[in-house]
């Protein structure tokens, strides 16, 4: 067997990291590309290696040089016009080679793990495309396979429909063609195409041809869950270096993207907290339904946007200021607040980061739950010189909970002491009495104005993506600062729309409420037969959860996420819980949760 490596083209995609040499130059993980492919070909009976060079061929050829001349025979064929033809010249210019021998044909811009060409190698197949279930991070060519392997179609981009997507696999550029198959029938048809079309086309149109005269003559190897990536730009390249990074490097690789997970479709995220029962499939239908008027059109500004969040929580405009998420409305509040401020440890990390420790007065409880009450705080702040306290009930991470009762007894100590009361109540729906507990009320905060509250329409709403939260005060002047602070327009269509059309599905929010704290208690009751996990109640979407021995929290993130696909948040980063084996869980469906448990019971 041989193999052909196809390495002509120019990547411009790439910028500057191809602007010296082409693209199987680059360097994964300080891995080159072109090494971890010849370095896994060196691994089997491998007769020769043709490599079809190009941009750069030298550079190419010399890097190369002779350090492979004890595992691989290398040859090369030069592409003088790469920058003027497609990749089924670079093959053609190779079709004396390839009926020479039976072929692994591969393109020079992929990474994959070792096992792939395991699996083409050994299997008895004579012709084989591997294939990968179609992703939606994927480009290039797209097949349907029937229950026999056959592939029955190749699908254009142009006939490419979203709706039928579940039964497209994408070719991941990795071929296996016997030498007979390429002699009758591929070069022939090669040939053919090559002088009807022209040379700026691709060698997967030939296969086209082929399969549209109901040839069976080659066979789709779905690869399963084996890891791969094509590497056409920069954001690719990011992508690969988080999939295939050492063990050691996985996890901060995938912490320091703070999201966009989307793009790992396997990974299953208990790190960030949403609720997983809305928004109603009505709703995302309705949001579907007016996706190209959305796209294409400004968003109002921010007198608009505070009319529609106080139709969202039934308060006065003029009292509530709409955010890119909280975390845009932290960044401006934090930054006014030019005083003391007390925030209770450990906590959302966001508040404390925008302000010098000097200016903080932290409270920390201290008991192994870090639960603490509103006596709690008022003992603590007593005699502090702070001018502002923050509460974020439920809190993060340790889902403690106040109840509203106890929550005014703090807002009228504040007042007395004309300290301003800030409370992030993000988490609050998904708490007991979550119909309730919310302070976003007119009569409440006309009769507090020293009363901020703030909140993540991210969370309990299950929108993220969508960057919403909002402040609610009657300190005007508090309010017109902030309004003025952010950009005017700070919200997109998609989110704007969200709030106009939300408390037509208010019903079905408040039923998803209720799932959730029923599929809580059952996650709850679950997590608590691991019997080195010491599970804290909690009225959040998360579970506050203390490692015990044989494991530590970092040891357990690390596992769950290179043996399980399981991402959860190792809480050793916190202030105050450096060393101390917590964890957070977050709270999914019935299924996922079920999937962590099982992941927990195998550990």
């Amino acid at each position: 067997m041989q193999a052909i490596i196809l390495a002509a083209g120019m990547g411009r995609r790439l910028g500057e990291h191809t602007k010296n040499n082409t693209k199987c130059m680059l360097p994964i993980n300080g891995v080159r590309l072109i090494d971890r492919t010849l370095t896994q070909l060196s691994q089997f009976h491998i007769n020769r290696v043709v490599i079809v060079v190009g941009y750069q061929a030298q550079n190419l050829i010399n890097y190369i040089g002779h350090r492979y001349d004890n595992q691989l025979k290398i040859e090369y064929v030069e592409n003088p016009i790469y920058d003027k033809t497609n990749n089924i010249y670079s093959l053609a210019l190779v079709k004396e080679q390839l009926v020479q021998d039976d072929t692994i044909l591969l393109e020079s811009d992929l990474i994959y793990e070792d096992g792939i060409f395991d699996m083409i190698v050994k299997n008895p197949a004579k012709n084989i495309a591997l294939v990968a279930k179609w992703e939606t991070w994927m480009d290039g060519t797209v097949v349907k396979i029937d229950e026999d392997y056959n592939i029955t179609e190749f699908i254009g981009k142009k006939a490419f429909q979203y709706e039928n997507s579940d039964s497209y696999y994408k070719t991941i550029n990795i071929y296996k063609f016997s030498k007979d198959f390429s002699k009758q029938k591929y070069v022939p048809f090669l040939n053919a195409y090559c002088k009807a079309l022209g040379n700026n086309e691709y060698y997967e149109q030939v296969l086209r041809i082929i399969t549209f005269l109901n040839s069976t003559d080659v066979k789709a190897l779905p690869i399963g869950d084996r890891k791969w990536y094509e590497i056409d730009d920069i954001q690719d390249k990011d992508i690969a270096e988080t999939i295939f990074a050492d063990d050691d490097d996985l996890l901060q690789k995938f912490n320091k993207r703070y999201g966009g997970y989307w793009r790992f479709p396997k990974l299953l995220d208990f790190c960030y907290l949403v609720n997983p029962f809305f928004p109603s499939q009505r709703m995302k239908d309705e949001m579907r339904a007016n996706f190209e008027i959305l796209l294409t059109e400004y968003p109002s500004g921010m007198h608009v946007n505070s009319l529609l969040a106080g139709k969202y929580f039934g308060v006065s405009p003029q009292n509530i200021v709409v955010g890119n998420g909280a975390a845009e409305l932290i960044k401006s509040i934090m930054g006014k607040l030019n005083e003391k401020i007390g925030i209770i440890c450990p906590t959302f990390e966001e508040y404390p980061n925008r302000r010098d420790t000097k200016d903080i007065v932290f409270f920390i409880p201290e008991n192994e739950a870090y639960t603490y009450t509103a006596d709690d705080l008022m003992n603590f702040f007593r005699d502090k010189n702070i001018q502002t306290l923050l509460l974020i009930n439920p809190d993060n991470p340790s889902g403690n909970f106040i109840e509203k009762k106890d929550v005014f007894r703090l807002i009228e100590w504040t007042e007395k002491r004309n300290i301003r009361l800030i409370v992030d109540e993000s988490f609050v729906d998904f708490s007991d009495n979550y119909a309730t507990n919310s302070l976003i009320d007119d009569t409440i905060l006309q009769k507090y104005k020293h009363l901020c509250v703030m909140k993540s329409i991210s969370k309990s709403y299950g929108v993220p993506g969508l960057r919403l939260g909002v402040l609610a005060s009657t300190d005007k002047e508090f309010v017109d600062f902030v309004k003025k602070d952010v950009s005017i327009w700070n919200i997109n269509s998609f989110a704007e729309f969200y709030m106009q059309i939300f408390n037509k599905y208010s019903e079905d929010y408040y039923q998803a409420c209720r799932k959730f704290i029923t599929e809580r208690k059952m996650f709850e009751k679950k997590l608590n037969t691991i019997p080195w996990l010491t599970v804290f109640p909690s009225q959040a979407n998360y579970f506050f959860c203390k490692v015990g021995t044989p494991h530590t929290s970092t040891e357990l993130t690390r596992r769950l996420l290179l043996e399980h696909n399981i991402l959860i948040k190792d809480c050793n980063n916190k202030k105050n819980l450096s060393g101390k084996n917590y964890i957070r869980i977050a709270i999914r469906n019935r299924e996922d949760n079920e999937k962590l448990i099982g992941a927990l019971k195998m550990i």
